[in-house]
């Protein structure tokens, strides 16, 4: 399921979608937020520009957009539904997931973008 080559692998590890041998980032951690955003200007591996041309990752808010829709209806439901918490509650809940997130959802908002373009080589990880 995660193994090298599998756009899964590099979307939840956020290495590089090409050869998959090393992290975007320049830290690991998201919940660093002074680095948040901080990426290599390119892949030592193979030499991918990460930043594919000027403001690339600005397409990246509308898969964020998604996927902060995805847990804020996930955590409605998990705290109505199955823990039945009143509605102020449960907005509450839901305020609280989406701020406990946060650097999660930005940073895989921008693996799945670039995952979109660049796709994995089979042929650089043999060399």
């Amino acid at each position: 399921m995660l193994k090298k080559g599998s756009k899964l692998n590099s979307i939840l590890t956020g290495s590089c979608p090409r050869c998959q041998e090393e992290s975007m980032y320049v830290n690991q951690n998201p919940y660093n937020l002074k680095n948040i955003y901080n990426m290599h200007e390119e892949c030592l591996h193979c030499g991918l520009h990460y930043k594919i041309e000027p403001s690339f990752f600005y397409g990246a808010m509308y898969v964020s957009y998604g996927l902060t829709v995805a847990i804020g209806v996930a955590a409605f439901i998990i705290s109505k539904v199955f823990i039945g918490l009143s509605l102020l509650q449960s907005f509450i809940a839901i305020i609280m997931a989406l701020v406990a997130l946060m650097p999660l959802t930005a940073r895989l908002a921008r693996n799945i973008y670039i995952n979109i373009f660049v796709h994995f080589d089979k042929d650089l990880v043999k060399k």
